[in-house]
């Protein structure tokens, strides 16, 4: 599979090409900042046919091996584009490499701020999805 793009931001990669619009949908709620003192997801957008249908366990070892190594990405899949809140998927490649939860656009802001900044860890959004298995907020 093709390399990761180096960039220095926390990837969002696009593996499902068939809804554009709604791609563009995630894209804007991503960038728009969020709560009272206006945090920004700080990400770098990957849509690139070459990771069309790519899963998870394709992803992983791209994150891990590749330059820089990552230890996180945001994905957006099938389920992102085809449910109503387009909840992304995000795989751990450090903490526990394969685990995944899905987290609300709005909520990728947080995400990437504190895993970035290693403020928090991947298990704490993790361990705080709602029941239906998505992250949107700290209850």
């Amino acid at each position: 599979m093709k390399p990761l793009p180096p960039a220095t931001e926390a990837l969002v990669i696009r593996t499902d090409v068939s809804d554009d619009a709604a791609w563009i949908a995630i894209q804007r709620t991503i960038q728009k900042p969020v709560g009272e003192e206006g945090f920004l997801a700080y990400v770098h957008f990957v849509d690139d046919r070459a990771y069309d249908g790519a899963s998870p366990d394709d992803l992983l070892p791209l994150l891990v091996e590749g330059r820089p190594r990552r230890y996180f990405a945001i994905i957006a899949d099938r389920m992102t584009m085809i449910a109503p809140d387009h909840p992304l998927l995000i795989l751990d490649a450090g903490e526990e490499p394969g685990r995944t939860f899905r987290a609300i656009p709005t909520a990728i802001q947080s995400i990437e701020n504190n895993l970035s900044l290693a403020n928090m860890d991947f298990h704490e959004f993790a361990d705080s999805v709602d029941a239906d298995g998505i992250f949107r907020d700290f209850h």
